[in-house]
């Protein structure tokens, strides 16, 4: 191969490089975006190890919706969509926009919400709960838990499981919260292990800004052992049966 072929040839790879890079980016940035689930504040419904993708047009764009939340404007841009009491969404942390949290949408701009007795009532109604049974847990340390699942149903009617390991826990009891306009209030699915809306002065009241996109569907999941790119860990660790689940 002569020098100007071989020229030619690496000139061609770095091109392809850029554009594969570049459209790799653009579908990061407005159609879907992959997130692994770290913790267990959303068991029973996202386990650790589960690896989703997360619609980033669903509530419109923001400056968080860019790489390094680099988008150069405030407020949020064709968001004909706003989020759903129920949907599961990514978000950046308001005291802290580099760090990521999903949670479910419990309460909307206006509502009031209180937790008392592990009861979630919203707008000063109970939000009815039906026990399922028991199952084992383990928390993020590897401690062993027995925990009550249950469904509940939210105003809208959108029925999910949560899971308590009692009703009496620290943040089973809460002050009544008024959410303000342009901001959601969000809870995990593990109401007792969850840090979330509840605690004011870790998460809070989340603005509407701060939504990076609505979680979809599971395409990758695996018990802790094997990262994504383990690939000869795969047979032994998949969970099988999460592959391409949708969230509820």
């Amino acid at each position: 191969m002569s020098a100007d072929n071989q020229k030619e040839g690496i000139g061609d790879l770095l091109k392809t490089a850029f554009f594969a890079l570049l459209l790799a980016l653009v579908i990061r940035t407005f159609l879907f975006e992959p997130f692994n689930i770290p913790s267990g504040s959303m068991v029973p419904n996202l386990l650790v190890g589960d690896y989703l993708f997360v619609s980033k047009y669903s509530y419109g764009y923001s400056k968080h919706s860019f790489p390094l939340s680099l988008g150069g404007f405030e407020g949020r841009i064709a968001s004909d969509n706003l989020p759903q009491r129920g949907d599961v969404a990514v978000f950046k942390l308001p005291l802290n926009t580099s760090i990521d949290y999903i949670k479910r949408v419990i309460g909307l701009p206006g509502d009031t919400l209180q937790v008392i007795n592990g009861h979630l009532y919203i707008n000063k109604k109970s939000v009815p709960r039906e026990m399922i049974g028991f199952k084992e847990y383990k928390d993020d340390f590897g401690r062993t838990f027995e925990a009550v699942e249950y469904t509940e149903t939210l105003p809208n009617d959108v029925i999910h499981l949560i899971q308590e390991l009692g009703d009496n826990h620290p943040l089973d009891n809460t002050e009544e919260f008024t959410i303000p306009a342009g901001h959601y209030f969000m809870m995990g699915d593990n109401r007792d292990n969850s840090q979330d809306s509840r605690v004011m002065d870790h998460v809070g009241f989340v603005p509407l800004e701060n939504f990076v996109g609505h979680a979809r569907f599971i395409f990758f999941s695996t018990k802790g052992t094997a990262r994504i790119y383990e690939i000869w860990k795969w047979p032994f660790t998949i969970r099988y049966d999460r592959l391409f689940q949708k969230i509820h």
